[in-house]
């Protein structure tokens, strides 16, 4: 645009003076990110951009726990059996069972790294991983530690981290934009040489470098108003990859959690599907099993089925929630099963040992994504997607609990392996001096209250007409408003210079019309997707992958 250079081609007189050149640069500090860092470093120069403090990350957030087959009792073929049936047929099962089957030494070396599953004493005197049960598992195989699993991951990961030479922690610095050779006008095959990155803590924009470049950034479930996501997580990644013409598949897939604390003081706290797992009951005011209603398995059915339960339930009776209840178990097991969601709990006033707990579903989990390989490849070389921001199929329409971090430390080590096979460290790195961030004749924000207007009106217009339940007409509402939000989304990037802000209201239009579109494509209900229009599942035409393609 006139006045504005940014992402421009590469030019000499321009070239930028701070480039940084690493063997690999991960964006985003979660379970994928971290793993993925701390394998690479024993083979070159690692960097990890993450937009606030590394511990800020979904990872953290995880209460549940690992699902991994550690147990006799259990088979990679059941885990496999659960998994696709959760997928409601859009699973392949290839995708599947590598993941499954390379979990056991992706958990090894987890706890290799420090990470402290919780376990349990034998009948002869031994002890063994405390492995716990949750929705649409049919048997035991989440390792835990109490109800703060991810927080326990992070945190140990981060330690380890912190004891690795090789690794640059690039904290409070946002990624704002992929640099490919298509877009500097080179005449070569197309691949990603790098990113820009906002220093938050400068304002200036950093150029970094790398012919390996691996997104970890979590999810999008800031996209609508109620979620349990924290606030990091705004599609960065997927928007990102998007934006540089990188296929992404499967975005109409948002997952809802059945159980998020209903309290006006407490907006998005997660109640873990564990507790369902160790006999919580979903339970209506009267203390009504409702949900049996809807399938045999009741509260340990899987997620899509339960939220569209509650949905229904809610909608149909006019109640602000439902509950769930666990009060037929002893305080002493509630208390030091879920120390995290009984303290929290009784906190605001309530005590699970003695009362159901008020719960709404919420916006959790995308299973869609940048569309990848079992490897995390995607289709622009020279970049990898990891994670819950990639789709690999394995969680296909419906994410099976406790699989995400699975997915993350299993396919970090594929991707690593693949990175390594197609592009070695070791090789003599190419000469490209990239051009610095133009830009150009821009300004301060003038009024954060557009923005903030924006980003409210993103988030609502996707809980009204884009959540548990859908319907063409709102569809088309969603996208109509979308595009005009997307103009003036435009008009403030290129006008203003970038923030943090601005950068997050950029990338939640453009990953909202993506899951708008995507939905508007599939013509059925399975899984997540559920229209009122087309209420049936179409294994005839619609057994397949929403791919979208840029250009």
């Amino acid at each position: 645009m006139p006045g504005n250079r940014r992402n421009a081609r590469a030019d000499p007189a321009r070239l930028p003076i701070t480039m940084k050149t690493h063997d690999f640069i991960v964006v985003g500090s979660g379970i994928a990110g971290l793993s993925f860092a701390l394998r690479a470093a024993k083979h070159g120069s690692v960097a990890i951009v993450t937009k606030k403090g590394a511990a800020d990350t979904n990872t953290a957030q995880a209460q549940g726990g690992i699902a991994c087959v550690r147990s006799e009792e259990d088979s990679f073929d059941r885990h496999v059996a659960d998994t696709l049936d959760a997928g409601a047929g859009l699973c392949p099962e290839d995708v599947v069972r590598t993941i499954v089957s390379e979990g056991p030494r992706a958990i090894d070396e987890l706890i290799a790294w420090g990470v402290d599953f919780d376990s349990r004493e034998t009948g002869d005197g031994e002890t063994e991983l405390d492995l716990g049960r949750e929705g649409g598992h049919t048997k035991r195989r989440i390792l835990h530690s109490k109800d703060t699993t991810g927080r326990e991951i992070e945190t140990k990961l981060l330690a380890a981290l912190r004891e690795t030479e090789n690794v640059t922690l690039l904290e409070r610095h946002f990624a704002i934009d992929l640099i490919t050779t298509a877009r500097l006008g080179f005449a070569t095959p197309p691949r990603c040489v790098g990113i820009y990155v906002l220093n938050e803590d400068s304002g200036e924009v950093e150029t970094l470098r790398s012919d390996r470049v691996v997104l970890c950034t979590g999810g999008c479930g800031r996209v609508y108003i109620y979620t349990t996501n924290p606030s990091v997580a705004t599609g960065d990644g997927v928007a990102m990859a998007w934006r540089a013409g990188v296929e992404v598949a499967n975005m109409e897939f948002v997952q809802f959690h059945p159980t998020c604390l209903y309290h006006r003081e407490v907006k998005s706290f997660l109640i873990t599907e564990a507790m369902r797992g160790e006999g919580a009951i979903l339970v209506d005011q009267d203390r009504r099993d409702f949900v049996k209603e809807y399938d045999p398995r009741g509260s340990l059915a899987p997620r899509d089925i339960v939220a569209r339960a509650i949905d229904r339930e809610l909608k149909r009776t006019g109640r602000p929630c439902v509950y769930l209840d666990i009060t037929h178990k002893p305080k002493d097991f509630i208390a030091e099963r879920f120390p995290h969601i009984y303290e929290t709990c009784l906190d605001l006033g309530i005590d699970a040992a003695t009362e159901p707990i008020p719960v709404v579903p919420a916006a959790h989990y995308q299973c869609g994504g940048v569309r990848t390989d079992v490897n995390g490849a995607t289709s622009l070389a020279g970049l990898w997607a990891v994670g819950e921001v990639a789709c690999t199929g394995l969680h296909g329409a419906n994410r099976l609990a406790s699989n995400s971090l699975l997915e993350g430390a299993v396919v970090s080590d594929r991707a690593l392996r693949d990175a390594l096979a197609k592009r070695p460290p070791s090789k003599p790195a190419e000469t490209l001096k990239l051009p610095e961030w133009i830009s150009g004749n821009v300004t301060d924000v003038d009024e954060l209250v557009v923005i903030y207007h924006n980003w409210d009106e993103i988030r609502r217009l996707m809980w009204d007409y884009v959540s548990i339940v859908r319907t063409s007409k709102r569809l088309q509402r969603a996208a109509t408003r979308l595009q005009n939000l997307q103009r003036e989304v435009q008009e403030f990037y290129w006008n203003f210079r970038v923030t943090p802000e601005l950068l997050e209201l950029r990338n939640l239009v453009e990953v909202a019309s993506l899951i708008v579109d995507s939905a508007a494509r599939r013509r059925e209900s399975r899984g997540l997707h559920y229209t009122l229009d087309y209420p049936e599942t179409d294994d005839k035409n619609w057994r397949k992958d929403t791919i979208l393609r840029r250009f």
